[in-house]
């Protein structure tokens, strides 16, 4: 008997940049019949050599598949490439770098012109698309029934998980883990600024700042169960009023190494604020509620 092979989703993706041609790549590898479209239509010749079919138009593209993957600049970018597109009885699925409100605003959109609707927060760069042991994945908020219908489509670039129903859900993800990232990066930078002027290899800060750093992250944890209870005393070792007298060691140790304190101080700054309002006893969990406005 002829094998039958399991029919795969046809997809359409809006947007052929680096992120975009990556996701169309993996699609296209794993079977799934691909439409694409991009301004530049030249982004799509190489897409089109692997077996793609290139539209036109971003109307024609939307209409081709039930399906469509956007992958654009910015939000404003979304709402003029499909500005007069029909998206009646479509799924649209935006993997458009964006914040909650604009992705909010972006489902009702969508639901106005007839779309259901699902938001992507993407937690990988192009080069590990595709790839799975390299651990990339994708935030997804929206309708659960949705995204159940597409999670295997879905899943083919990179893994995939739903953080709830509300659509601004995965953006917000997306920014809170980018956001820690980057005050990672500040320490990490203000590490080696101290180092730079001694006759200290960087190659040889570097693992002991990365094991030192993991050995750190789990403490997020501790911070969320404090979150949950209310109780920011509960197994403290380190007390916000013992860190507070240290900081004048980290300051001095700057000034020292004729290094800027700029990225250090205005947390400082904070868990001084803290102290003063009577959380002594506590650990630094109580700068989040002074961020809170």
């Amino acid at each position: 008997m002829p094998h039958n092979p399991v029919e795969k989703t046809p997809v359409t993706i809006l947007g052929l940049g680096a992120m975009g041609t990556a996701l169309a790549r993996a699609w296209l590898a794993a079977g799934h019949p691909l439409t694409v479209w991009n301004r530049t239509p030249a982004r799509a010749a190489a897409l089109a050599a692997e077996g793609a079919r290139v539209a036109d138009t971003a109307a024609e593209a939307v209409a081709a598949n039930t399906l469509t993957v956007v992958c654009l600049l910015d939000d404003a970018s979304v709402g003029e490439v499909l500005a007069g597109t029909d998206l009646t009885g479509r799924d649209l699925v935006n993997l458009t770098t964006g914040t909650p409100a604009q992705a909010r605003a972006r489902a009702e959109w969508a639901r106005a012109r007839g779309a259901r609707y699902l938001d992507g927060g993407i937690m990988a760069v192009p080069p590990i698309i595709g790839v799975p042991e390299t651990g990339g994945y994708v935030f997804y908020s929206g309708p659960r029934e949705l995204f159940d219908r597409h999670r295997a489509t879905l899943g083919v670039p990179a893994g995939t998980t739903y953080v709830g129903e509300d659509p601004g859900f995965a953006a917000l993800h997306d920014v809170a883990l980018l956001s820690a990232m980057y005050g990672m990066f500040a320490g990490v930078a203000h590490a080696f600024a101290l180092i730079s002027k001694e006759d200290i290899d960087p190659a040889a800060l570097a693992p002991l700042l990365a094991d030192w750093l993991a050995a750190m992250a789990p403490a997020v944890h501790q911070t969320a169960d404090r979150l949950r209870s209310g109780d920011y005393t509960k197994g403290v070792v380190s007390s916000l009023a013992m860190q507070v007298a240290g900081t004048p060691t980290f300051l001095s140790t700057a000034e020292q190494q004729g290094v800027s304190p700029e990225l250090l101080a205005p947390y400082f700054e904070l868990i001084r604020r803290r102290l003063a309002e009577g959380g002594g006893e506590e650990d630094v969990t109580g700068v989040i509620d002074l961020l809170v406005r």
